[in-house]
């Protein structure tokens, strides 16, 4: 039996009390659970949704009440003999909520994971999780963000499993904002029979940040699409690396990552997909499309597809480039600053990876983060 370490809790003292609602998405109508230095507030969160649409619980409850889905699932979908921060997290989490959508719920509030970097130490060390199962016929939006009040240093490991059972479907949001952050993120997701998922995720700031996002199309007839935005400055690293797995036949994947990095920020993308034996009649297309802006920024990108039936669609490819010179003039030519200029250009090349969103607030708030900081920092 799992035992929690008590004294973790005592983390939550260290934050400033009256700086939540500054990192809330402004008119976004949700559940909001709030981390702070890794720890879980209860104080800070707010559940408004019924049990009949969602169940949410520290995930060490769900332990302790025995529930069979979570004790017959949990870390199933985590690698953690050949991922060693995987391991590093399952090993040593303190701190996990669990949440359950039954069968055939339209959970009309999405759930906003709100993670908050306020460390007062020199550094803070947290280990979280998340585990989610998404009942038959039901619809579900999750949101989670990471930010920080100053630049005060937290290594960070999250892991999060996802299930979504027969003809459900997932609306995934994620931003990563920590300019303290050292971060490694694993999302696992696990995908039935007729089921969906549209996957965001929007990283702008932090030291070291990894994202590891596996989907294990484990059934027939699934639809698949993942996006990724990185704009990255400074010393930032962001390190992608996504898996994509189809076992079974008739279903579709569609992966876009893009990347804009100036001064000595790097990018790394390195996108897998799997087409088993059994999986015939799959269609799976990824793209990695990266702009460099100063000649110290750099991107490491490594598209990879492996084929093993015969009946399938299949493309992957990678693009790195610089702005175009001659789109550059013709707009300073109509009396635009080469700054707008650059800015225009750099958010055009940008602005597909979200336009597919649907909730309209979320979708608001990420076009507003990415205008910004190219007008800021382009």
């Amino acid at each position: 039996m799992l035992e929690k370490n008590i004294l973790w809790e005592t983390r939550i003292s260290l934050s400033k009390q009256n700086s939540v609602d500054n990192f809330l998405i402004p008119e976004l109508n949700a559940n909001i659970l709030v981390f702070i230095n890794g720890a879980y507030s209860k104080k800070f969160s707010k559940i408004i949704s019924p049990e009949t649409q969602i169940e949410i619980k520290p995930l060490w409850d769900a332990f302790q009440s025995g529930d069979e889905f979570v004790s017959q699932h949990f870390n199933t979908l985590i690698n953690s003999e050949s991922d060693s921060f995987a391991a590093l997290n399952t090993a040593f989490w303190q701190e996990g909520m669990y949440l359950k959508i039954p069968s055939k719920a339209r959970v009309e509030k999405p759930v906003f994971l709100l993670h908050i970097n306020d460390a007062i130490q020199e550094q803070v060390i947290a280990h979280t999780r998340l585990f989610i199962s998404i009942g038959e016929q039901s619809e579900f939006t999750l949101i989670e963000k990471f930010d920080s009040v100053g630049s005060n240093q937290i290594l960070q490991t999250f892991s999060e499993e996802i299930f979504l059972k027969e003809n459900s479907s997932l609306e995934y949001y994620k931003i990563q904002n920590d300019k303290g952050a050292s971060q490694v993120c694993n999302t696992a997701i696990h995908q039935s029979d007729s089921s969906k998922v549209n996957a965001y995720t929007l990283t702008m700031a932090g030291q070291i940040i990894r994202n590891n996002f596996n989907i294990e199309i484990d059934g027939k007839n699934c639809e698949s699409h993942f996006n990724g935005l990185y704009i990255l400055n400074g010393n930032t690293i962001a390190d992608n690396h996504t898996v994509v797995d189809h076992k079974q036949p008739n279903s579709y994947s569609n992966e876009l990552y893009k990347g804009i990095m100036d001064d000595n920020s790097k990018g790394v993308f390195n996108g897998k997909i799997y087409v088993r034996p059994q999986a015939q009649k799959t269609n799976a297309f990824q793209s990695n499309r990266n702009i460099l802006i100063a000649d110290t920024a750099t991107i490491d990108t490594k598209p990879q597809l492996e084929i093993w039936a015969d009946d399938v669609k299949c493309s992957h490819g990678c693009t790195t480039g610089q702005l175009d010179e001659e789109a550059l003039f013709y707009l300073q030519s109509r009396g635009i600053s080469k700054r707008s200029a650059q800015a225009m250009l750099l958010y055009a090349f940008a602005a597909d990876v979200i336009e597919t969103m649907k909730n309209e607030v979320v979708k608001n708030y990420f076009d507003s983060l990415i205008s910004e900081r190219l007008q800021k920092n382009f």
